[in-house]
């Protein structure tokens, strides 16, 4: 079952955890069931209108999804989707 590592400014609207089992056969399918799971979650990871916000980088395997197919980029048995906000500071 692949796995979604939560950053730690996000685990607190994740229960604490820092890695969850996630099923779905894309990466759109995978988040949306986070979302599901973690509702606090989707105002951090998606816009109003339903887009994945430009802060938030996802890789699978250490590739970035927009290198890839983006949220349509398939995902199988042990892969691991690493969830990397964006840090903008001063």
């Amino acid at each position: 079952m692949p796995t979604l590592r939560i950053p730690t400014p996000l685990r607190p609207y994740a229960a604490g955890q820092s890695e969850i089992k996630i099923q779905g056969s894309t990466v759109a399918e995978a988040l949306d069931e986070l979302v599901q799971s973690y509702p606090a979650l989707r105002q951090h990871l998606f816009s109003e209108a339903g887009d994945l916000r430009a802060f938030v980088n996802l890789y699978i395997n250490d590739e970035d999804i927009r290198h890839l197919q983006g949220v349509q980029t398939p995902i199988g048995e042990g892969d691991r989707l690493l969830l990397i906000p964006s840090i903008a500071g001063g």
